[in-house]
């Protein structure tokens, strides 16, 4: 029997590691990264440039550079 018909196989819950569930915040900068992703591209500075032209801004209310938009991705842990 192959492991992915095997009812008994382990596999990964869609948010099994998720230790809380996500924000407004979380949701809206999910939401417009995904958007950024879709029409305007995948680099780092298509989704700063991305998330600024939206105004969603940094969570310190600033606007989004690429070292803040990556210590951001950190803190959340993506």
């Amino acid at each position: 029997m192959s492991t992915a018909t095997d009812p008994t196989w382990p596999y990964l819950e869609i948010h099994q590691s998720r230790t809380h569930e996500p924000s407004p915040y979380e949701y809206k900068l999910a939401a417009t990264i995904e958007e950024v992703f879709t029409k305007e591209g995948h680099e780092l500075a298509d989704v700063v440039r991305g998330l600024n032209a939206r105004q969603v801004h940094a969570p310190d209310g600033a606007a989004w550079t690429e070292d803040s938009f990556r210590a951001e991705m950190h803190r959340l842990g993506a």
